[in-house]
Formats: structure tokens, C-alpha cells, sequence
């Protein structure tokens, strides 16, 4: 097992974390459980039928897996009262009326909707995290999140980063075994004010993922003045305000990516910075070049990617990729283990 993954995996156990997955119906998402209850570093709640569950599945052993029916779970009308409170007064656009005439209502929707299920567990505190989108949707998962656990206090958006660990026996340019890279999944064209924040998530999630202080890069086409443009300033103006955010993690912009991760050109091109040419929090100044990037680096140095991981929820929650193994899912619920830990 990688060192870095090993890492999160020894860390998590130390918190033990209960972790919802709820999409008991994908077989990739019960191996996945399977395992994680055999290894021990979280405890591990799976929702849907458990004699389907078994029957679908019945190489998998299912011993220390924590299996609830939301159909016959007594605290079912619960949750169905934390999504028909989280949603009053909320009128839907499609009809015009209220989204949930009352708590029947919303139970039959979170019948229906098991990460929205998952979502209300988490909101009373019966488990400690979420991870779901194995077979949903990024929608799917987000929705139940923005909508009952909403973003943490005084985080204005919720984002998303990518963790990019080496291949085995590492890389040169990567110091620490791992980049942080932001943001990969969401945000599509974040102002300077809103990178600022995607920024600091990202350096947060550094410290509680590689247990390393965070050197954040913001990436332009451009390196202290080399170029000169309006997406260039939206760059400088975000490393200013992050500036003014955490004044005391290593930070700065703009810098091209070579200059942020190779020694050589970062000190050629950005001499004096506290960062350049050895970055481990890579800010890339769009979604479009921050999902390429992160696929890039996947596939052509064979980086393994966990995530795009959420940050900004006020409790943990993780969104899968459709295409993600079980191995994926795995080291996703460590992750969301340590995310507990984190204060956005």
C-alpha cells in the first residue's frame, strides 16, 4: 500500500470515525465497506435492504458493517423532520408550491433519496461523514448537502480539491509524496475572492491530509508580471486576499506551474519566493485547467487521484467519481475520517 495512503489509513483508525455510504445497492460501495470494516479505521454504516444487500452480494463478507433499512429504521421520521424543518418555507420552481407539504412529505422523499437520507444522519450526529456518488450523480451528493448541512461558519462556498500522491518510490519534483490540487471538481470560475477561500480549504485539507505545512502556488499563465492580462490580475488579487485570510501559511502568485513545482525555474523566474519551485498546494485559477490538470497528471505520471474532495461543509461530505473502484471508495472514507478534524 502506498506510504501516503498508509499514512490517512493509520491516522483515521486513531479517530475511528463512523462514515455513511449510501448507496448499499452498488457493488463496488460494499467491497468497499467490506474492507474498511476489516481493516478497522472507521466504522462503517451502509443503508439499503440488508437480506438484498447479502443476496446481491454474497462473496463479500459483511462482518462489523453497520447495515440500516431506511425503511424500517425507527429514526426514519426523524430525519424526515430535520429535512421538512432545513426546507421550510423553500418553494419549489417546478410547481411553485412548498418543496414538502409537511414531514410525510419529506419522508417519502428521503425514501427516496438515499444520500438525502445519509445527509440527516449526518446533520443529528448519528454518523460522523458521508461518502456517495458511486452511482449518482455529483448533483446527487451535493444537493443534500448544500441543502440540510450547509457550508461551515464563515466558509462562503463549498469547493472542491483533488489529493495527487506519487506513484511508488515517488517523483522528484514531489517533495512530500503528494500535491493538493484546487479546485477539480466544482467551481467552475471563482472570482479572486472566492479562489482566496478555495485556496485556504486547500492548504487546511494539506496539513490534515499530509500532516506537512501547506506551500500554496496560484497558478497563471503567467509568473510575476511575465504577462499581462485580466485573468492574471484576478490571480494576483486572490493570492493578496488569501494573504490576508492566513498571513501566516506560505503562500504565493502568480506563478506558472513549472515555476511553482520545479526548483530551477521557480528560482529563475520567481527568486526570493517563500514558495516557488516547491509548492505541495497547486490553485488553479479555473475549473477547466484545474480538472484537466488533475486528469493529466493522473494518467500521464500515474499519480493516484483521490477525490475531487468537497470542502467547506459544515460536517464531511465526499463525492465519488461514477468510474471509481472500490479501492477509491476505500481510501475516500479514511479521508473523510480526517476531515473531521479539519475547522474551515
Amino acid at each position: 500500500m502506498n506510504q501516503i495512503v498508509q499514512s490517512i489509513i493509520e491516522r483515521a483508525r486513531l479517530l475511528k470515525k463512523n462514515i455513511v455510504l449510501p448507496e448499499g445497492e452498488d457493488a463496488r460501495v460494499v467491497k468497499a465497506a467490506s474492507e474498511v470494516a476489516k481493516n478497522g479505521f472507521s466504522t462503517v454504516t451502509l443503508l439499503g435492504d440488508p437480506d438484498e444487500i447479502k443476496k446481491n452480494n454474497p462473496d463479500v463478507s459483511l462482518d462489523g458493517v453497520i447495515i440500516v433499512d431506511p425503511k424500517t429504521n425507527p429514526k426514519t421520521d426523524e430525519y424526515a423532520k430535520v429535512l421538512y424543518e432545513k426546507r421550510l418555507g423553500k418553494i419549489s420552481k417546478k410547481t411553485g408550491l412548498p418543496e414538502y407539504a409537511d414531514v410525510e412529505a419529506a419522508k417519502k422523499y428521503i425514501l427516496s433519496d438515499y444520500a438525502m437520507y445519509g445527509a440527516c444522519m449526518l446533520y443529528v450526529g448519528d454518523v460522523d461523514g458521508m461518502v456517495s456518488g458511486a452511482c449518482h450523480s455529483t448533483a446527487n451528493t451535493l444537493r443534500p448537502g448544500l441543502q440540510v448541512i450547509k457550508t461551515a461558519p464563515g466558509m462562503p462556498l463549498v469547493s472542491s480539491c483533488s489529493l495527487m500522491i506519487a506513484p511508488e518510490g515517488g517523483h522528484p519534483l514531489c517533495e512530500d509524496g503528494a500535491y493538493i490540487y484546487a479546485d477539480t471538481g466544482l467551481e467552475q470560475n471563482p472570482d479572486s475572492e472566492k479562489l482566496a477561500y478555495i485556496a485556504l480549504s486547500a492548504a487546511k485539507h494539506c496539513k490534515a491530509l499530509l500532516g506537512v505545512e501547506p506551500r500554496v502556488a496560484f497558478i497563471s499563465h503567467s509568473s510575476k508580471g511575465s504577462a499581462r492580462h485580466a485573468d492574471v490580475d484576478k490571480v494576483v488579487a486572490a493570492f493578496n486576499r488569501f494573504k490576508e485570510l492566513a498571513p501566516d501559511i506560505l503562500a504565493d502568485g502568480e506563478l506558472q506551474f513549472d515555476s511553482a513545482i520545479v526548483p530551477s525555474v521557480g528560482q529563475m523566474k520567481a527568486p526570493g519566493s517563500p514558495v516557488a519551485g516547491h509548492a505541495n498546494v497547486i490553485v488553479f485559477p479555473d475549473l477547466d485547467c484545474g480538472n484537466t490538470c488533475y486528469k493529466m497528471t493522473e494518467r500521464l505520471a500515474g499519480f493516484m487521484a483521490v477525490g475531487p474532495l468537497c470542502q467547506g461543509f459544515n460536517k464531511p461530505i465526499n463525492d465519488l467519481s461514477r468510474g471509481c473502484k472500490w479501492e477509491d471508495i476505500f481510501v475516500a472514507v479514511a479521508v473523510t475520517g480526517l476531515q473531521t478534524e479539519i475547522k474551515w
